[in-house]
């Protein structure tokens, strides 16, 4: 998709006056790769979750507000956000659990040695010193160490949230 030659990407780039070569080999935009890449690999399953959260509000909420004289966009402010707003709170709460995994997996595959300097996170930092350079004990401690944080930022957050619209996961 990002290649020089016939990456879909780079292509449609050129169109608007890119002529850069391949866009994975160019450290500085790996991170907007990167986040665009996340948003569209979870966009699918968190409009599935929002979706199930709208379904499950009351239509007669939509009516009441309708005869109280809400066009659509004053019910999605009164009647759809609030209603959705358990679901939101719960996924962020969860989203920041995973703050730090950045996704190993995604950043091997967009790896390449141009752009070391800008794509190296602790999930590949972890995977060279632990495989192969055969560090177990420094990679295991890097990744308690990590798991270690993640795990406070997700009780603070939710103590955050309980303390602020008493919406939390336990």
């Amino acid at each position: 998709m990002f290649t020089s030659s016939d990456g879909i990407v780079t292509y449609i780039c050129s169109l608007f006056g890119y002529h850069g070569g391949s866009m994975l080999k160019q450290p500085g935009l790996f991170v907007p790769i990167y986040i665009i890449s996340d948003i569209w690999q979870n966009v699918g399953w968190d409009t599935i979750i929002y979706l199930a959260a709208i379904s499950g509000i009351n239509p007669a909420l939509y009516e009441a507000a309708q005869i109280d004289g809400a066009n659509r966009w004053k019910q999605t402010l009164h009647v759809t956000i609030p209603g959705i707003m358990v679901t939101v709170v719960i996924l962020l709460i969860l989203r920041i659990g995973g703050i730090m995994n950045v996704g190993y997996e995604k950043i091997i595959l967009l790896y390449n040695p141009g752009i070391y300097s800008t794509s190296d996170v602790i999930s590949t930092f972890v995977y060279r010193k632990g495989l192969l350079e055969s560090n177990w004990s420094f990679s295991a401690a890097v990744g308690l160490f990590n798991s270690i944080i993640n795990f406070i930022l997700v009780i603070v957050f939710n103590k955050l949230s309980k303390k602020i619209s008493n919406i939390s996961l336990y």
